[in-house]
């Protein structure tokens, strides 16, 4: 366990010893969840404001519009978690990639520790930055909810959401490291991160909402867990705002809102549909982590480095 311990801290010092790559890692972190917030959050809003109107009945219009703003900067928030959580993490395993590319990882190989430890000590610390960068959005996201009048988020959904973090960057840096295992060359790997970092908002139902995306793309959508890590931070983060914002209403409405916007995820079987169940969903995520770490422990056991 220590030489794990070592590995992973020598992996985070590097990361924090590029200051300009943790510097942008963290501006690009504020201008999205700044961006998005903004723009889309307001969009959908609105869009949430025409939905309460249709159920018709005396209705105080700018009580929806303070709710509904709240419900969906809450919805973005719990989105761009998700989205920091896949990103950081391949961020901080492209290290490994710069170790192949400079034939550091040649002399870990030779050295006397085992392979699923220097995997693990690549998956581990891409774990731990990933979290800390999660919590410090969670953190920037609440004060902004707080500067706009919003209460903080109760400590039972605090420690439910770190929960939610620590499985998710496993689960991303497992994953990551399983996807550097066939990278050789930093360029490539600047490449897919720039691919992934585009793609993982779709794929999570993050910038277009589950009810905008053609029935095929969603089925495919339920077999990937970003879309299952965003449901279930989605529904804590939402739990306060989605009650104030339908008080008053059938519960269709709610039900309608979390099915169409991919707070609840749902399974077809034989015709019928079921609710995914918060504690599949960290089973899904877990299974993953876990095909994850000893697949890529299998294939770098018997991996031949590239001769350099």
């Amino acid at each position: 366990m220590r030489t794990i311990f070592c590995l992973s801290k020598r992996t985070i010092r590097m990361y924090l010893r590029d200051r300009v790559s943790v510097f942008f890692s963290i501006l690009s972190m504020l201008i999205v969840l700044a961006l998005m917030v903004i723009f889309l959050g307001n969009m959908n809003s609105e869009n949430v404001v025409e939905a309460l109107a249709q159920f018709g009945g005396v209705r105080d219009t700018a009580t929806d519009e303070k709710n509904a703003t709240y419900l969906i900067q809450m919805w973005t928030l719990a989105g761009i978690l998700e989205v920091n959580a896949v990103t950081i993490t391949l961020t901080v395993i492209g290290i490994m990639v710069q170790d192949e590319a400079k034939g550091r990882l040649a002399s870990f190989y030779m050295a006397p520790v085992k392979r699923i430890q220097i995997a693990l000590g690549y998956i581990f610390a891409s774990w731990f930055v990933g979290t800390v960068m999660c919590v410090l959005t969670l953190i920037v996201g609440e004060i902004y909810m707080a500067i706009c009048g919003h209460s903080f988020l109760p400590a039972t959904d605090w420690i439910q959401l770190l929960g939610m973090i620590v499985v998710n960057t496993l689960v991303y840096a497992s994953l990551s490291y399983f996807l550097a295992l066939f990278i050789h060359s930093e360029s490539a790997w600047n490449s897919i991160f720039t691919m992934i970092g585009t793609l993982v908002g779709f794929v999570g139902a993050i910038y277009l909402p589950m009810s905008m995306l053609p029935e095929g793309v969603g089925k495919v959508l339920k077999c990937l867990p970003v879309l299952h890590g965003a449901a279930m931070m989605r529904t804590v983060c939402i739990k306060d705002a989605i009650t104030k914002t339908f008080d008053g209403l059938p519960a269709i409405a709610q039900e309608t809102f979390c099915k169409e916007m991919g707070v609840s995820v749902f399974i077809e079987k034989g015709g019928i549909s079921t609710e995914v169940s918060l504690q599949s969903q960290l089973l899904f995520l877990m299974i993953y982590a876990i095909i994850a770490i000893v697949v890529s422990a299998l294939i770098s056991r018997h991996r031949r480095l590239q001769d350099r």
